[in-house]
């Protein structure tokens, strides 16, 4: 290891001269394990933030609970009561008609205006039930036992199709993962088969100096690794743009969704995508001074 790092000079020369040796194709390999890492950030940031906003979501799944107008305060303490108790239940909270008209025009936003048209306040008193998202069919059924409930109002329907997006980005995500990988080795290790055979007389003069296989075959590695690193840097700084405008355009019209905290997940988008460059610049590197090592 110190004869690496004491030649790391000599290393770094040799890869600006492979590099520079086809400069156009190493810049379209460059360009082009940018585009493909592109995609690939792209997909898992919507996979992660699927699955938070997903997840989010479950944990603070609620059913609204409607009851007979005439019952009294004492009945409806009671029935919050019996509904705290139900297996799967965390809470159990009435919402007064005033509150519930607040929260329609939160929703509404510059649409509430349309609620000034009624003379009475149109929302009526429920209870907010928050509960444990797997649980909801036994919960559905102990309240459809209860005396005085009259409707349940459950978002089961838009869970289900939450939780069939998130599916459907998990399994994008890992088609685009194999994908993007199997594409970035095939390129590296294109690209190391041609810097190798570019220099073949240079590596042939090394060999009767008696320079070892793995002395000749650093610079070769080191050139994939920049290339893919390279390649990472760039699609991770453009994803980070997109992203950030895309949190924009959903966060100022639809505040209530719960996204990911954004810098954090570009932290985690920029070590994943640049470690996994890496990675894939070294193993592509491999494979192609592995396919060359016959024909020297």
């Amino acid at each position: 290891m110190k004869k690496y790092f004491y030649n790391l000079g000599y290393f770094l020369k040799e890869v600006k001269n492979i590099i520079s040796l086809n400069l156009l194709s190493n810049m379209v390999t460059l360009l082009s394990i940018a585009l493909i890492l592109f995609i690939l950030t792209m997909v898992i940031s919507g996979w992660w933030i699927s699955g938070d906003v997903l997840g989010a979501i479950q944990e603070e799944a609620e059913i609204s609970v409607y009851f007979d107008e005439k019952f009294s305060d004492e009945d409806i303490a009671f029935l919050i009561k019996d509904i705290k108790i139900i297996t799967g239940v965390k809470d159990a909270r009435l919402v007064e008609e005033i509150e519930a008209h607040e929260r329609m025009e939160k929703i509404l936003g510059k649409e509430a205006q349309v609620l000034e048209y009624f003379d009475d306040n149109p929302f009526s008193s429920f209870i907010e039930v928050n509960i444990q998202l797997d649980k909801v069919n036994i919960i559905i059924e102990s309240l459809n036992d209860m005396r005085g409930i009259e409707y349940i109002r459950d978002n089961r329907e838009v869970l289900n199709r939450l939780q069939n997006i998130s599916e459907i980005f998990s399994f994008l995500g890992i088609l685009v993962v194999a994908a993007a990988g199997m594409t970035t080795l095939v390129i590296i290790s294109h690209i190391i088969r041609l810097g190798i055979h570019a220099n073949r007389e240079q590596i042939n003069t090394l060999r009767l100096l008696g320079a070892p296989e793995g002395f000749i075959a650093f610079p070769f590695l080191l050139a994939g690794l920049f290339l893919t690193i390279g390649g990472s840097i760039i699609a991770v700084s453009l994803s980070g743009f997109i992203l950030k405008h895309i949190y924009g355009q959903i966060s100022g019209p639809l505040p209530f969704i719960p996204l990911p905290s954004f810098g954090e997940l570009i932290s985690n988008l920029r070590v994943l995508i640049i470690v996994a460059g890496g990675l894939l610049g070294l193993v592509g590197g491999l494979f192609g001074l592995l396919s060359t090592r016959k024909a020297l």
